[in-house]
């Protein structure tokens, strides 16, 4: 698997050669999650039904556990994940955040998704 990798500011690298990317190991795998789960359900044009549910199941929904089981089920979709390992959620009222920390275990070995 070969993923593209991000600077500091979540901005795609350019111009490095082949140090830009992230090729056959746990991060690579880590970044698609990461970018899975940045891409919102009818964002992309070229295909509406992609992309993570926010606003289908996620957004206003009381219940944490809905939102978990559509957030798992995103990322145990992306190709090179075996299995989750351990997720945790914290939302943050106040700015009107949830944020998901996922360990996965990949193809490529163990790996940590921060989203």
């Amino acid at each position: 698997m070969r993923y593209r990798r991000e600077d500091e500011n979540g901005d795609y690298t350019f111009g490095r050669g082949d140090s830009g990317f992230f090729v056959d190991c746990p991060e690579a795998v880590a970044q698609a999650v990461k970018t899975r789960l940045q891409l919102w359900q009818g964002q992309w044009f070229l295909d509406v039904n992609e992309g993570t549910p926010y606003e289908q199941t996620i957004i206003g929904k009381q219940v944490s556990e809905v939102y978990v089981l559509a957030v798992r089920d995103r990322v145990l979709s992306t190709p090179g994940v075996n299995n989750i390992l351990s997720m945790t959620t914290t939302t943050d009222d106040n700015q009107r955040r949830v944020n998901y920390r996922v360990t996965l275990d990949t193809i490529y070995g163990e790996g940590n998704v921060n989203v």
